[in-house]
């Protein structure tokens, strides 16, 4: 097991600097649009789906497009291949070029605020290996489903470089001794222990991955869109509140929901027993 962690990490050098590439995002990025779902597909699968500049370009650019648009109802993110990702492209990390390195760290970062910051969920769909940055990735979505041939790892003290980004994002969603675990021994975790331990929303057979995804998303799309929005940000909000100003805040927040013309829709309904039909906007 120990031998494989580094060959896990080397699978993430296999390509060329990509600084300088022109090459076009869908080489990194499949986009589908149906129904209101838009899933983002990593798909370079020659360097397992590594997160290198150009491939966090293509992804934040999707990620981030028409976030107003109120046809968009949820994004699912997923990858190609057996390795969800293999996180950062090392050799970007290797060049001596400490401004592009920071470069690399401030782009994940962005992505990953922004994944907060839309006003729509984001589901990680993982089937597969996700390592270093990509299991970064994956902890910093609204939900994690994964199948149960999923593995989950932060090996980068295996190569030298410990995973503290990363670090950041699992240890805000799992328990203390399980994220130090994976972090100090770069060991991977089945998806059933990433579960337990708070990383993963669901565990599901790999033939039911799909079937899964397809009715999260339809139970998303059966909401209020603006009513979703607002809850999502003010969830997000109250975690970094001591309790009594959560609910403070949290009093204030409900105020707002009340009136929105999405809330007085679903009273009504409910109380004519109909399904309400919504606006979607705030």
């Amino acid at each position: 097991m120990m031998r494989f962690l580094p060959n896990t990490l080397k699978l993430c050098t296999r390509t060329f600097n990509v600084r300088y590439a022109s090459t076009a995002s869908q080489e990194y990025v499949k986009v589908s649009n149906n129904g209101g779902v838009r899933e983002i597909t990593l798909c370079h699968q020659s360097t397992r789906n590594s997160l290198s500049m150009a491939m966090m370009n293509a992804l934040h650019k999707d990620l981030v497009k028409d976030p107003d648009d109120t046809e968009l109802r949820c994004i699912v993110l997923s990858a190609e291949g057996k390795i969800w990702s293999a996180g950062h492209n090392l050799k970007e990390l290797q060049a001596n070029d400490s401004a592009y390195r920071n470069e690399v760290f401030q782009k994940i970062t962005d992505i990953i605020l922004d994944i907060q910051k839309l006003p729509v969920p984001v589901i990680s769909k993982v089937n597969g290996m996700a390592a270093a940055a990509g299991c970064q990735l994956v902890a910093s979505c609204d939900i994690i489903v994964a199948s149960d041939k999923s593995t989950f790892s932060t090996p980068g003290a295996s190569v030298g470089v410990f995973c503290n980004t990363p670090g950041v994002a699992i240890g805000r969603v799992m328990s203390r001794p399980k994220s130090a675990y994976m972090l100090m021994t770069g060991l991977p975790i089945t998806s059933q222990e990433a579960y337990v331990a708070g990383l993963v929303t669901k565990v599901v057979a790999e033939k039911d991955l799909d079937h899964t995804i397809d009715e999260i998303t339809r139970a998303i799309k059966s909401k209020s869109r603006a009513v979703i929005s607002l809850g999502k940000q003010f969830y997000y909000e109250q975690l970094n509140l001591p309790l009594k100003d959560a609910y403070k805040c949290g009093q204030s927040k409900m105020m707002e929901n009340l009136e929105l013309d999405d809330c007085k829709e679903g009273l009504t309904s409910f109380i004519e027993k109909r399904h309400p039909v919504w606006k979607h906007k705030a």
